[in-house]
Order: structure tokens, then C-alpha cells, then sequence
């Protein structure tokens, strides 16, 4: 049913400067920009997925239920949205696993730089049967542009973007048995709580839960992304020159890894930037 994470979606209050910020922790410039459907929005488009900031527009009421999101939940991750080669079929999947999605429906936006038209069909999941993520499901048959890199030590990909969850069984009969993504991992640690990773395409699904953080039907919760880089330490020297506030670079989890924080510039986003190992990422 699921092809891949088609992007994630970052809600901002100034899509100026969240768009600027982002060019700047990306080394890329953006991909395609359009207003609609009471926001504007930027998108930067990596090798395996893409990132669209959304900010309010417009005094209708599309825009503001933008704004009551972010007086809700403030600035930071707001949906998933997972790709999909045959929106029919994955509405109907979606129906029988009483997930409750909306009627598909045909979308179209105009980059307001090129004049490109790109179009696709989308449903969304009720929020309250993935459990509080707001998830959205498209088909596509064009690809978007890719975001052009501005200098050297880019971001070249998400690694992984992380769901906290109080009830790791609900979440991973969710992630795995009901939307069909393959659990690579399982692992439970005394200091990091349980990690469950779900691939999806190029990347992963990490699911995360701390025992005694909150009550078991609190919903979950999406929380940060990890993005990889090719040469860490050039990145790090980069974003210092640039202005961002970044930790030291360190040993990551994963045997091999390096890893390092984003700690401003993000709209709110827990960002983790790791250079993998060698070999295939996972």
C-alpha cells in the first residue's frame, strides 16, 4: 500500500523566515512554492523525501484552521503524508482497517517561480484512529524538482522521523500490521525506553516510548527528524559559519554513525543530523 514518505509537513507563522532558515540548514534551495487552500507554503525536495513548511494566508476558513493549529500546537511537525502507486486501492485498504479516510480528492498547485503544474490525488486518515499523527496518503505520477544544493556539506536526505507513543503495542500494530510498513527493529533499552524501526522506502519510521512518561491512551505524538549528511564535521563547520547553533559532534546509537544536534533554525523541529555508516543506511 505504502510506497514511501512522501513528506512531512512543518507548520511555521512566517514562511519567510522558516523558508530562509531552511535553506540554510539544507544547503538547498527550495523546490517549489505555492499558495493555497488558505496557506502558503515552500517545499524542499531531498533525494528521498520532501519537507513543506505551511504557513497561514488569507482570512477564509481554510486559513484559519492553519492558525488554530498553531495556537494549538505551536510552530513544528504537524503531518505525515505517505505515497502511495494507487490511491483507490489504499482508500479502500484504509476503509476496511476502520481508519476512516476521507473521499479522495484531486489536488494541483503552479510553482509561483517556474509556472510548472504538478497534480495528485490525496485522502486523509482520521486523526483520531492513527491515534492523534495527522496522516495524509497520495498518488503522483510526476516527480518534483529537486531542491538545487547552494554550496558544499548539503543535507542530502531524512534518515528517519520520530513518533513518541504511551502504548508501543497499539503503535505497532498500527504502523506494521495496519499500514504495512516492515519493522526492521525492535529493541528496548534502560535509559531509551523501547525503539521500534518501520522502513519506509529510504528511510524510517523510528516509534519511540518512554515507560512512565504518560498514560497509555495518551495520544501519540510526532517529534523530530534525523537528516543525514555526507561529511559531518565540513557540515557542522558550515552551519557555525552560517550562524546555527549545533552540538558537538558525537558517537551515535548505531555502530559507525556520528551524530550531532540542530538546536535553532528548525520552527520548533527536533533535529538530529548523522552521517551514517558505511554501507547501506538503516
Amino acid at each position: 500500500m505504502i510506497t514511501g514518505l512522501d513528506h512531512v509537513v512543518v507548520l511555521t507563522s512566517d514562511i519567510a523566515a522558516a523558508s530562509a532558515a531552511y535553506e540554510t540548514l539544507f544547503a538547498r534551495t527550495p523546490s517549489w512554492r505555492y499558495s493555497g487552500g488558505g496557506a502558503d507554503r515552500t517545499l524542499f525536495t531531498l533525494d528521498n523525501t520532501t519537507l513543506e513548511l505551511v504557513a497561514p494566508h488569507g482570512d477564509d476558513d481554510a486559513a484559519q484552521r492553519v492558525r488554530s493549529a498553531l495556537v494549538t500546537q505551536g510552530e513544528g511537525l504537524a503531518s505525515l503524508c505517505f505515497r502511495t502507486s494507487d490511491i483507490a486501492r489504499t482508500h479502500r485498504r484504509l476503509d476496511r482497517l476502520t481508519l476512516k479516510p476521507e473521499p479522495v480528492t484531486e489536488v494541483e498547485s503552479r510553482d509561483e517561480t517556474s509556472g510548472a503544474v504538478l497534480s495528485w490525488k490525496r485522502t486523509r486518515a482520521a486523526t483520531d484512529a492513527t491515534r492523534g499523527v495527522r496522516m495524509f496518503f497520495l498518488e503522483r505520477e510526476q516527480e518534483r524538482p529537486l531542491s538545487v544544493r547552494t554550496t558544499t556539506a548539503s543535507i542530502t536526505a531524512m534518515d528517519h522521523v520520530v513518533v513518541s507513543t504511551a502504548d508501543p503495542e497499539r503503535a505497532a500494530a498500527l504502523y506494521g500490521a495496519r499500514l504495512g510498513l516492515d519493522m526492521a527493529l525492535d529493541r528496548s533499552h534502560p535509559e531509551w525506553g523501547r525503539l521500534m524501526f518501520f522502513r519506509c522506502g529510504d528511510l524510517v519510521v523510528e516509534v519511540t516510548h518512554r515507560p512512565g512518561k504518560s498514560e497509555t491512551d495518551a495520544p501519540d505524538r510526532l517529534r523530530g527528524i534525523c537528516w543525514r549528511v555526507a561529511d559531518i564535521d565540513a557540515t557542522r563547520a558550515r552551519l557555525i559559519a552560517a550562524g546555527v547553533d549545533v552540538s558537538e559532534v558525537r558517537t551515535g546509537r548505531k555502530p559507525g554513525t556520528r551524530v550531532m544536534t540542530v538546536r535553532n533554525s528548525t520552527c520548533g523541529v527536533p533535529t538530529l543530523l548523522v552521517q551514517p555508516s558505511q554501507g547501506k543506511p538503516d
